[in-house]
């Protein structure tokens, strides 16, 4: 029976209460590093729960003391004795890494980072990626990627998105960490809490009392505009504004309002 090898236990835990899902990168004994069969994983499962009509919210969390500490240096490292110096192998990370940063901002539903513990490069990047952000008050993020010759320019797209151009600087060029309470007023992260889970549930249920398909529709345009002209991003979000005023939940959210009456979702 010794010699019978244990099944490993899954990279990405999901669970559930009620109508949030807690995803979990359950790889704690490597600092919850995004190796690329983790950020797989990972990516499987916030597919899967697009099409959960069961799951409203998603909360992500790291296992262990650490959220995350980035890519997988020591996969990194191995990869340069390919035959092409790891070109390839890179190259398929950062594809991996794009697409799963992009899945969080295109999910339907809303996506919570929960910090305790450390949150650097990658994995500053995964939270900076989250819609909302709650983090207990021993967190740290960094991008310390310059420390190993490495500048942390993925982890850069999603961090000048989240806060001011001089701080984002400030993070990249001297990868010294920043605390939760700087990273609140910064708007990395939402909101510091003693327990951070139980008040990223409060977001989620904040969340869970409005109308779904308001919320999808919402939560799209406002990423698609982000990178518009402000003349076009006038023309979409009007035009989005125009189908979610014809949708069933706004007429009823109007029509509840306008008779002082508690929708009915």
């Amino acid at each position: 029976m010794d010699d019978i090898k244990q099944p490993e236990a899954p990279l990405v835990l999901a669970t559930r209460a009620g109508a949030v899902v807690r995803l979990t990168l359950n790889r704690p004994e490597k600092r919850n590093s995004l190796s690329r069969a983790m950020m797989a994983a990972l990516s499987a499962e916030l597919a899967a729960l697009q099409e959960d009509d069961a799951c409203r919210v998603i909360l992500l969390k790291g296992a262990g003391s650490v959220f995350s500490a980035g890519h997988d240096l020591k996969e990194i490292a191995a990869a340069r004795s390919d035959a092409d110096g790891g070109r390839g192998f890179f190259s398929a990370t950062m594809a991996d890494c794009v697409a799963l940063m992009l899945a969080l901002v295109r999910s339907a539903k809303p996506v919570i980072a929960v910090v305790e513990g450390m949150a650097t490069a990658a994995g500053c990047q995964l939270v900076a990626s989250c819609d909302l952000a709650v983090a207990s008050a021993g967190a740290r993020f960094a991008t310390p990627g310059v420390h190993i010759g490495l500048f942390c320019s993925t982890p850069m797209v999603a961090l000048s998105r989240n806060v001011p151009r001089k701080i984002a600087m400030q993070m990249l060029l001297t990868g010294v960490p920043i605390d939760a309470g700087q990273a609140a007023r910064w708007g990395l992260i939402n909101a510091v809490a003693a327990d951070a889970d139980a008040k990223a549930m409060e977001f989620a249920e904040a969340i869970m009392a409005k109308p779904p398909a308001t919320l999808r529709m919402g939560k799209a345009a406002f990423y698609d505009q982000l990178d518009m002209t402000l003349a076009e991003a006038y023309s979409h979000t009007a035009a989005v504004m125009v189908e979610n005023m014809l949708h069933d939940e706004a007429v009823e959210g109007i029509a509840a309002f306008i008779e002082k009456r508690p929708a009915k979702w």
